[in-house]
């Protein structure tokens, strides 16, 4: 285990995350729009946001948020719909940039990756010169996190956003960690974290007073993970090759639904569409999964 410790230490792992990438872009591209409150998406009743200027989230709003919601929060937000082909044209701008200094990117999403530098003297400086290339290159801004494992990394971008970075270096990662509020470990969502409440868990330092067979007791096969991940024994390298684990389709309708006939032909429908992406993908799935609002 001390082994395993050691070398997950010798890693070097920068994530980074674009400033509120699809609001910034829209401000960037419509200079009338820079420093006023702007979400991405729709304002009927049934939109949705996909993204809020920081101007905005000042009032509280924020992604996936309703737009009526949204509105009453931020009585002059302006929407603006979303041009995902610029957002995808940008994002393979700043993962090119990526790759100019490490072939071990592993991309999250359009506006965020992790960066595997162990090669690097310094993962901090190295950071820094990606964020202001980016700046740069794309006019928009970055924030990173830097430390041991991506799951520090991760948590460590958040503390100085926007336009920031933070660094936990390996012999604070222990203090960090046992700091940390455990509603912002990896894998603890609503029902896990009500039951580790409920077990005196609150923050990193609570959860490595139990040891292994308590937390596999507790939680199953999530409770091997939740002891290493405390303990950050986290052989989880930064993977280029990454692949989608999921693929999904949806559709929204402007009013509600009562008719099951009704739901079942839009159903329908819907997985005609989810088989299409499949075939296109050249994947295949084993466990399906219906939403219904």
């Amino acid at each position: 285990m001390d082994n395993e410790l050691q070398v997950d230490k010798a890693r070097k792992i920068i994530h980074i995350d674009m400033d509120a990438f699809y609001a910034s872009v829209e401000q960037l591209d419509r200079p009338e729009l820079r420093g006023l409150a702007i979400a991405v998406g729709g304002e009927s009743s049934r939109g949705v946001v996909s993204a809020a200027s920081y101007e905005a989230r000042n009032f509280g709003v924020k992604s996936a948020m309703s737009g009526i919601v949204a509105k009453k929060l931020c009585p002059n937000l302006i929407f603006v719909k979303p041009r995902f082909d610029r957002y995808k044209e940008i994002s393979n701008k700043i993962q090119s940039i990526f790759r100019e200094y490490t072939q071990l990117v592993e991309p999250l999403s359009l506006d965020e990756a992790f960066l595997d530098v162990s090669n690097y003297p310094s993962a901090t400086i190295l950071a820094k010169e990606i964020r202001l290339k980016i700046k740069k290159e794309t006019g928009l801004t970055a924030s990173a996190g830097i430390s041991i494992n991506k799951f520090i990394a991760k948590v460590a971008t958040e503390i100085n956003k926007p336009n920031g970075q933070k660094t936990i270096h390996p012999l604070k990662v222990d203090a960090f960690i046992e700091s940390l509020p455990i509603h912002k470990f990896f894998g603890v969502g609503k029902i896990t974290l009500k039951k580790m409440n409920s077990l005196g868990i609150f923050n990193g330092l609570d959860l490595k007073k139990y040891d292994k067979s308590s937390l596999k007791t507790h939680f199953g096969k999530s409770g091997e993970y939740f002891y290493n991940l405390v303990r950050s024994i986290h052989d989880n390298p930064v993977d280029p090759n990454r692949k989608r684990k999921s693929i999904g389709t949806e559709q929204t309708f402007s009013k509600d639904i009562r008719s099951e006939s009704f739901m079942l032909d839009k159903l329908s429908s819907i997985a005609d569409e989810l088989e299409k992406r499949l075939v296109r993908s050249d994947k295949k799935g084993k466990t399906i999964t219906i939403k219904i609002k």
